[in-house]
């Protein structure tokens, strides 16, 4: 499951066309200070993790939902590109400790 990035399309229906602009609607709408770098990266790239506490100051900046701003393609992973489950390792014994009376 892939999930695409929607939210320079969400800013410009909004007419928020910088980062300066976005942060400053975060700063004042969401009470969310960011760094110009933060901001920035959100508007260029793909984030690898999204805190739910930034994406909902990000829904309360632009007055939208997360449907607006996330899209989750739902096609199916091949095989061979899903992660193989590895079995658990055996638990250990405690070195040189007692077991606890029963």
């Amino acid at each position: 499951m892939d999930v695409k990035w929607r939210l320079r399309m969400a800013a410009a229906q909004r007419e928020v066309w910088t980062g300066a602009q976005l942060r400053r609607l975060l700063a004042e709408r969401a009470g969310l200070p960011m760094s110009p770098a933060s901001v920035s990266a959100l508007l260029t790239r793909t984030p690898a993790q999204l805190k739910l506490s930034t994406l909902a100051a990000l829904c309360t900046a632009l007055e939208c939902g997360p449907g607006d701003l996330l899209e989750v393609d739902t096609t199916p992973v091949a095989p061979s590109a899903q992660i193989a489950r590895q079995p658990r390792p055996e638990p250990r014994a405690a070195r040189g400790r007692s077991m606890p009376p029963v």
